[in-house]
């Protein structure tokens, strides 16, 4: 033990040099700063599952990986609309969830962003429109807009974490990714 010690005396501390600064970090703190001055605090989130196949789900709760750190960036999600700013929707809007989109709409305080995320809450993707007033009842509404008002559409199948990103701040009026 004694010579070990010594040793590392004789060498001295032997480390890297410092990394130079990430200019993601400096897009992060940015960012953070705006979100800071918009709101006062962190962006809140309220994803809505409208019935899409969980494609676009995926691709949002990778936000939350150490890749993307979407909580890094001052933006989180919440689990009530009463407490959100921004509403991310995704899927088409299948009639059992109409009403339901429209009270978490209604429940989300002003001023409100929603994001319309993948091609079925974009244009109702596969499952297009519904047909003529004539037809029986249709068990899918179509694309998001059809219900609620959208502020950004992310079209993709799904979109990637880093187009969620950007339709984020894009929504937010935020810098956008690179």
């Amino acid at each position: 033990m004694l010579k070990t010690l010594r040793k590392i005396c004789q060498a001295g501390i032997l480390s890297e040099p410092a990394p130079q600064p990430d200019e993601l970090l400096r897009l992060g703190a940015a960012l953070d700063e705006r979100i800071g001055r918009i709101l006062g605090r962190a962006l809140c989130i309220r994803h809505v599952d409208a019935g899409s196949c969980n494609g676009c789900e995926l691709e949002i709760q990778a936000l939350n990986n150490p890749i993307y750190n979407l909580e890094g960036l001052g933006i989180r999600f919440v689990a009530s609309p009463r407490h959100a700013d921004l509403l991310l929707v995704t899927g088409p809007v299948a009639a059992n969830m109409e009403a339901a989109l429209r009270r978490v709409y209604a429940a989300t305080p002003d001023p409100k962003r929603v994001v319309a995320v993948g091609d079925c809450g974009c244009t109702g993707g596969i499952f297009a429109e519904p047909g003529a007033a004539h037809a029986p009842p249709h068990p899918c509404r179509g694309r998001v807009s059809n219900i609620i008002p959208v502020d950004v559409a992310v079209p993709g199948c799904p979109p990637s974490p880093a187009r969620i990103i950007q339709g984020i701040l894009t929504a937010i009026g935020g810098p956008p990714v690179r």
